[in-house]
């Protein structure tokens, strides 16, 4: 199997996610990669389907926002 349609099902599953639930994107991206204090209120904006195995690039902004900041 290539990297292009793995690649190709993280990038549609990113996009999806951001267009259809652009705050629990958000606010799941920040809170993983440390960004946003641990609290009950953000927690319930938190979706961890988000974080599934085969989604790498979901995985690889976490990564790089806890790099950066």
């Amino acid at each position: 199997m290539s990297l292009t349609p793995m690649m190709l099902r993280s990038l549609l599953r990113l996009v999806l996610a951001l267009v259809h639930q652009p705050t629990a994107a958000v606010t799941t991206l920040l809170y993983y990669s440390n960004q946003l204090p641990r609290h009950l209120n953000l927690e319930r904006h938190v979706r961890r389907e988000f974080l599934l195995e085969d989604n790498f690039l979901f995985h690889f902004l976490i990564n790089l926002l806890r790099c950066l900041w």
